[in-house]
């Protein structure tokens, strides 16, 4: 299911967390819902694999299509990023994002290497491939992050093009958006979706790299969890890797990614690590989970993988063993 159009498909179930006795029951049931540690049943360990937010099999496509070449797991996740960030029908990363409440669309990205190493760009505008400037904060100057302006300005000197990004359509979404102007997420309305990519190719190294345009109509300037190392993606190749979507504000809180590397690091599977970020997330006290959506994913070195959301109609997309594929998440809240 495409990222926005999960909208029709859910739209009841954000309805009823809302209203009626299902708020009621969203905070008796926290403490005692438990997060089931199970084997994921999708996540046959067979190298190489690809695997990314949302249904975007032509973005992994063009990541295994890499790999099949002969090509890294770096160049893998850049490459298959790209596609999305081109996609002007997406409205969430790249070229045709939404822009914030003033109308300016800026990218955040970031980018991790087998080695540790990692680029991010914060606050990007006017460039339409965020995550490739991030691969080349990371391999061509001493720092991690560059935002705003001065992220601009390396993107321009580094060879990049400057262009609009706000295109008709995303213009005329803001424009309907500031009639009533209002600020706050809503389940299964995605206005702060990504894309995160991971992969392991045929030498057992991962990679990953994530790029959004962040939160609509968000506050000018506000940055979220996916440039952030450690809370929107993760990597480490002794272990494998991970990557955040949804909320970026609860993301960082819990330091997402890094706490699923870092859980299989302890011997827990993808699936199992990424049900117990969720859980870390939702039985914080006085967390009103039923107002925001956040969803992981994981592959480990052996090619194992796992995703997990709070709530229903997240998905991942797996290349792995010649099968393309949308994968439906499994989810913490049944209520």
């Amino acid at each position: 299911m495409k990222r926005r159009k999960f909208l029709k498909n859910a739209s009841l179930t954000g309805v009823g967390l809302a209203v009626g006795t299902a708020v009621t029951s969203c905070n008796e049931q926290v403490e005692d819902k438990s997060i089931a540690s199970k084997e994921n049943p999708e996540s046959k360990a067979v190298l190489p694999v690809v695997v990314a937010t949302w249904h975007v099999i032509d973005a992994t496509a063009k990541a295994m299509e890499v790999i099949e070449s002969g090509g890294s797991a770096l160049d893998a996740v850049e490459l298959g990023c790209k596609i999305e960030e081109a996609n002007e029908k997406g409205q969430s990363v790249g070229k045709g994002g939404l822009p914030d409440r003033e109308g300016n669309v800026t990218l955040d990205a970031c980018i991790m290497d087998k080695n540790g190493n990692c680029g991010a760009v914060l606050y990007l505008k006017d460039i339409k491939h965020a995550v490739s400037v991030a691969r080349k904060v990371m391999e061509d100057t001493p720092h991690v992050m560059l935002a705003g302006e001065g992220a601009k300005q390396f993107a321009l000197e580094s060879g990049f093009e400057a262009e609009d990004l706000l295109t008709e359509a995303s213009k005329k979404a803001w424009e309907k958006w500031k009639v009533e102007s209002k600020y706050k997420p809503i389940i299964n309305i995605e206005n702060h979706d990504t894309i995160g990519m991971l992969a392991v190719d045929k030498n057992g190294d991962v990679s990953g790299a994530c790029t959004t345009s962040g939160l609509a109509y968000k506050m000018n300037g506000r940055v979220g969890d996916s440039p952030i190392i450690g809370s929107g993606l993760f990597v480490d190749n002794e272990v494998g890797g991970a990557v955040a979507t949804g909320l970026g504000e609860e993301v960082v809180k819990t330091v997402g990614s890094f706490l699923i590397v870092e859980l299989m690091r302890q011997g827990k599977s993808p699936q199992e690590a990424c049900e117990e970020a969720i859980g870390r997330i939702v039985n914080k006290p006085g967390k009103d989970y039923k107002d925001f959506q956040v969803g992981y994913i994981a592959v480990n070195k052996k090619g194992e993988t796992g995703c997990y959301s709070i709530h229903q109609w997240f998905s991942m997309t797996k290349f792995q063993d010649g099968v393309n594929e949308q994968i439906q998440s499994h989810f913490f809240n049944k209520s």
